[in-house]
């Protein structure tokens, strides 16, 4: 009896085999000829070689369906299956990534296609803009997007911690601790993405990385997705720093908003400074998005224009 044994990458076994295994019994059901056994992240097959290629064809064109849309299910178990042909190709329009549960995430605005558009032709972007626009999460499923399709092999997320002036010391708890106030909105927008046990698989593994700014100083960031979350609030110095982390087949996202920066009176923003040093440097995309981008409730864009008209009159 010949034996084959298929490791589940980029699935979280838990929720590919469903609950009591259903997933599972479902596959067994179609391959009775077959002793299958699962364990972990481990799949064992046994039986006759050709049943056995075909199965593992079959079985792989579903981790692969699972990994590009985070679902699988009974009905899709049977169609990958019972088809000769391969799965479609990656994500037809505008969909950048099937997220947790198989939601949706693609651009919402015409001012959020342009950015991925902008982040596909330019290996580094500035997307910046008020609150709500989408900036950062928008980045984040471009990132995701690199990572699945293997574009890049890990994605860094970083923002200065300007509350804390960088010094984290003081701060109760652990070193992850002490940074998570500072990064919720960023594990916000990849628990979207990302089921909860492969996106904690991946921090561990440092596939996903995400810390402050402080932390950037002295690497070269290769093969990486980076995105600097909140760049109003650096400084020029921090600003420079990072920009030049930029290592070989590495894409740099920097987001911020120019109206709320939390620095210290008379210190010049790292973000306004770049946006004007380099405007015409070849390689480098710029985009403003607006209160006509904000796809939070309705109410924050009467907030904003509210604000902005203060603002106008002083």
């Amino acid at each position: 009896m010949n034996e084959r044994i298929i490791e589940l990458t980029d699935v979280t076994p838990k929720e590919f085999w469903g609950a009591r295994d259903i997933h599972l019994e479902t596959i067994k059901k179609h391959y009775p000829k077959l002793k299958i056994v699962a364990r972990g992240t481990t799949l064992k097959a046994f039986g006759e070689k050709e049943v056995l290629d075909e199965f593992e064809k079959k079985f792989r064109r579903l981790m692969l369906h699972y990994s590009r849309y985070n679902n699988i299910d009974n009905n899709v178990i049977e169609r990958v299956i019972l088809s000769d042909q391969q799965e479609e190709q990656m994500k037809p329009g505008n969909i950048l990534v099937h997220g947790v549960g198989g939601k949706l995430i693609k651009a919402m605005t015409p001012n959020q296609q342009k950015l991925v558009d902008l982040m596909a032709k330019n290996d580094m972007v500035f997307a910046v803009g008020p609150a709500g626009t989408g900036k950062t999460y928008t980045g984040v499923a471009l990132a995701v997007k690199a990572l699945k399709e293997k574009q890049v092999k890990r994605i860094i997320l970083t923002r200065p911690a300007v509350e804390a002036g960088e010094n984290l010391g003081f701060l109760p708890g652990d070193m992850k601790e002490k940074l998570d106030p500072y990064m919720q909105p960023l594990y916000d927008a990849l628990r979207d993405m990302i089921p909860p046990e492969k996106l904690e698989d991946y921090i561990l593994k440092g596939v996903i990385q995400i810390a402050p700014l402080a932390f950037m100083r002295g690497r070269t960031l290769d093969n990486a997705f980076v995105i600097l979350d909140e760049a109003q609030n650096t400084t020029h110095s921090q600003m420079k720093m990072f920009l030049t982390r930029m290592g070989r087949n590495a894409k740099f996202m920097i987001t911020g908003d120019p109206g709320q920066v939390d620095l210290p009176r008379r210190t010049i923003s790292g973000l306004k400074e770049a946006l004007l040093v380099l405007k015409d440097v070849e390689g480098i995309g710029m985009l403003y998005l607006d209160d006509k981008d904000v796809i939070r409730h309705r109410i924050v864009k009467r907030v904003i224009a509210a604000y902005k008209s203060i603002e106008n009159h002083d």
